[in-house]
């Protein structure tokens, strides 16, 4: 198993490597030849549903071929992951948030799969993360929030996004010694409809699945696990703006190919991404749905896991945890 600490050498790697056997320049210049299938961990309505769905319309007029999205929610992240890489096709693609795949070590003995096998194609989005709770629990701010549950030890509940999400939640009550139990869900979109109704008393995930719910004044955001304040949501602050530095997580989301899909190829389909993030139009409905639009290559998504790795650490170490 790839140790964490392993983990940025290995991506920084990965962002330029060529493999042998690799496909020639010519080749990835004639690509795609056939449709491409998008694989996402999550189920419709999460942001990296609708920016996928986003990208894959555009791409599918630029390309001259199908772009299929396949939601793949379930198993940690892993049943997409695995999907996309046993069908050992450069035309099978993952779409996910990194935050889906970086706590595997933490989280299983065993992962099915290499994180190797995952080449960095193109950063997109950045994805604005909620702390959310009921309207009806009655608290405003972060501060309320660890108040009531300092009071009532054990008696209330939460749920989060899978993977780094949830594990960071874990790391924030265990700094701030509060006692809350987990109710698991297999697709972090499940979970909002409970929310709203109380019967799940906190939730952290993507702010485009909780949206609906703080429109309609049924839950409230109290604030965002992005370590940067959000320029289209200027009254909502962060949890580190609040003294909560360890309830912190960046919604980074990229699109992986298949170990051994060749450097140009996937600078190719890049500097696609990147043309059609441009589009106005486009940055408009991923900024109103709670996405900053972030654009990257190979190295810029290879980099930004490194990043993120170091908080998946952090994080490890506040719980104790060590991968396998």
């Amino acid at each position: 198993m790839l140790s964490l600490g392993r983990l940025p050498v290995v991506l920084a790697i990965l962002a330029g490597a060529l493999l042998a056997g690799a496909p020639s320049s010519a080749q990835s210049r004639d690509w795609p030849t056939r449709p491409v299938r998008l694989i996402l961990p999550i189920g419709p309505g999460s942001g990296a549903d609708i920016t996928g769905r986003m990208l894959a319309d555009r791409l599918s007029q630029k390309w001259g071929q199908p772009v299929v999205v396949e939601n793949k929610p379930g198993g940690d992240a892993i049943l997409a992951i695995v999907t996309m890489l046993n069908a050992r096709d450069d035309h099978v693609l993952l779409y996910s948030p990194t935050s889906s795949f970086l706590a595997h070590p933490l989280l299983h003995a065993k992962v099915p799969y290499d994180v190797n096998d995952l080449e960095p194609i193109a950063r997109t989005t950045t994805t604005l993360i909620g702390m959310a709770v009921p309207a009806s629990l009655g608290v405003t701010t972060l501060k309320d929030f660890v108040a009531k549950v300092r009071a009532a030890p054990g008696k209330l509940n939460f749920a989060s996004a899978t993977g780094a999400n949830d594990l960071v939640f874990a790391a924030f009550l265990k700094t701030e010694n509060l006692n809350m139990s987990k109710v698991p869900y297999r697709d972090p979109v499940q979970p909002i409809t409970d929310l709203a109704e109380g019967r799940v008393d906190a939730y952290v995930g993507a702010y485009a699945i909780l949206r609906p719910q703080i429109e309609a004044g049924k839950v409230r955001m109290l604030a965002l696990t992005n370590p940067n304040p959000a320029p289209s949501m200027p009254d909502m602050p962060t949890a580190v703006q609040e003294g909560y530095k360890d309830l912190t997580i960046d919604g980074l989301a990229g699109l992986f190919g298949p170990r051994g899909m060749p450097l140009p190829l996937r600078e190719r389909i890049a500097a696609d991404v990147r043309e059609v993030l441009s589009d106005k139009t486009i940055a408009e409905r991923l900024t109103a749905v709670g996405l900053v639009v972030s654009p990257g290559g190979p190295a810029d998504l290879a980099a930004g896991i490194a990043d993120q790795q170091q908080t998946v650490k952090h994080v490890g170490d506040i719980l104790q945890l060590k991968p396998e």
